[in-house]
């Protein structure tokens, strides 16, 4: 959900109108009854000067949006498939969450990282929900059983919260990367460093595509790596590009029956070469899992955070009395509009 009913009440007392569809929040566990009571009303959103939504619109949406209104929400802008086009062509002016500048002023607003703590937390429990042995070391009258091992593959933010979660539930994690630099992270929520003697460091804080050469060393060494890890979480992007392949068939063959693949990069192709993106099932007696939008199975908490995202975006672009003025010399407001009159 884009708005949950404490939002909407800091919103109506700027004195902005909040107008929510009807049953928009049934998802997220929240009834039209607390919208009213925060101080929205309930009806047709689409014609509001400001539409804030999740998911990227459909055709039909975008055909709901009338020339010179403002919609904030994920739109995939690098993707080849996405609605940009008919957005513009609509008349539409268009901020893309996913846009946001990595910069500390716009932390507060950062979505991206905010929905990737929910997926990394949610992909660890999964993992450990699938594994057929203990995340923790247990000391029993039958023996001690050893704590499991997990390798976390790409250190953003949805895998320093997978990392810090396998380490809470007592299992011994480990974190590998491209980027070197992010080794002291890693090891700050503690978990153990993988090096494997490889920098691809790209700008904004993005991993950078490998060469031909070092992604034939990274499989080598991740394929030698892998067969001593229990679990393997996979969570490695790059923007508008296919997810690279981190864990080959072969590597999976090499683990032990009743490990487990937790693959995060299942909407671009996965990390894993048998990713079979929304499905889990057995490989070889190893789980495969590529579960589809992780955050939408913690509505309550991703909505509240996605919704503190949206706000803090809607502040830079309101006026005193809270009318839509976007300042476009503002980094934040210039680097996430994706469309803005017809262009």
């Amino acid at each position: 959900m884009a708005l949950v009913p404490k939002i909407v009440a800091t919103l109506a007392q700027r004195g902005v109108d909040v107008v929510v569809e009807a049953g928009a929040g049934e998802n997220a566990l929240i009834p039209d009854s607390e919208y009213e009571q925060a101080g929205a009303r309930i009806g047709d959103a689409w014609a509001a000067d400001v539409v804030v939504k999740v998911a990227p619109p459909s055709a039909d949406e975008v055909g709901r949006l009338a020339s010179g209104r403002t919609l904030i929400g994920f739109l995939a802008p690098r993707n080849e498939d996405n609605s940009i086009g008919a957005l513009r062509d609509a008349g539409v002016q268009a901020f893309a969450m996913e846009a946001i500048p990595r910069i500390s002023r716009a932390q507060v607003m950062d979505a991206l990282s905010s929905q990737a703590n929910v997926a990394g937390y949610k992909a660890t429990l999964l993992a450990a929900s699938e594994l057929t042995r203990f995340f923790p070391m247990l000391t029993t009258a039958a023996g001690t059983v050893k704590p499991a091992s997990v390798l976390v593959l790409g250190v953003g933010v949805a895998g320093l919260q997978a990392l810090a979660t396998a380490k809470r539930l007592g299992s011994r994690p480990t974190g590998y990367d491209v980027r070197p630099e992010v080794a002291d992270q890693v090891r700050s929520v503690g978990a153990s460093w993988l090096d494997l003697g490889i920098d691809a460091a790209g700008e904004g804080g993005y991993a950078r595509e490998l060469t031909d050469d070092e992604r034939a060393r990274q499989q080598q060494a991740l394929q030698d790596a892998i067969a001593g890890f229990d679990v393997v979480i996979t969570t490695a992007l790059v923007p508008g590009r296919r997810a690279p392949i981190l864990v080959t068939a072969d590597a999976v063959a090499s683990m032990r029956p009743g490990s487990v693949v937790v693959d995060l990069a299942g909407e671009t192709g996965g990390n894993c070469e048998l990713t079979r993106p929304g499905e889990t099932y057995v490989s070889g007696g190893v789980t495969i899992a590529a579960p589809l939008n992780l955050p939408a199975t913690m509505p309550e908490h991703s909505s509240e955070l996605y919704s503190k995202n949206v706000l803090a975006l809607l502040e830079l672009m309101l006026d005193d009395e809270g009318r839509v003025a976007p300042d476009f010399s503002d980094q934040v407001l210039a680097d996430s509009c994706v469309t803005r009159e017809g262009a």
